[in-house]
């Protein structure tokens, strides 16, 4: 387990660097990154109808990453749970979301989504505003905020691996 983590984390962060001399795009690594948080965060055990059912990962907003979140996740899976993308026009349709993806188009606060649903997103201070993972640029690589007290209103244990490539915020703005 530890060893897919570090394969995966490498991965993000060679397309990040720009690998194998390839310019990659800023939404190639984030979808990379919305697959491996799926290995790396504890959802509640009434968001799933069935052992079977898929890892819904929704775009909330104007979808940025095209068919690439898709190619990423294609023929994947998690813990016997395969994925599923869909994109969302609105907050109340994120039932059945297991990371619900807010894009930079809706700088807004955080609206509450169902319990159990993992909030990703890009706008400035996402993370601080009651998001839980929010992405930044930073220096021409992608970084990660999370928010703790957020995932653990919303009944999300976050692995101590993942939380230790983030920057830790808290709501308001504190670190």
């Amino acid at each position: 387990m530890k060893l897919r983590f570090i394969c995966g984390v490498m991965m993000a962060i060679a397309m990040a660097d720009g690998a194998c001399g390839q310019m990659v795009d800023e939404y190639q690594v984030k979808a990379a990154f919305l697959f491996n948080f799926a290995k790396f965060v504890e959802w509640p055990p009434n968001s799933f109808a069935s052992p079977a059912d898929p890892i819904s990962i929704c775009v909330l907003g104007s979808n940025p990453f095209g068919h690439t979140l898709e190619d990423v996740v294609r023929g994947k899976s998690v813990d016997g749970h395969g994925f599923a993308v869909r994109d969302i026009g609105k907050m109340n349709q994120a039932a059945g979301c297991q990371i619900l993806y807010i894009a930079g188009s809706k700088k807004q606060t955080v609206e509450q989504p169902p319990a159990g649903v993992l909030i990703v997103g890009e706008s400035e201070r996402f993370a601080q505003s009651g998001g839980i993972i929010g992405f930044r640029l930073e220096g021409g690589k992608v970084r990660l905020e999370i928010n703790v007290e957020a995932a653990e209103q919303r009944k999300l244990r976050i692995s101590s691996k993942l939380l230790s490539l983030a920057e830790i915020v808290h709501t308001g703005g504190g670190k």
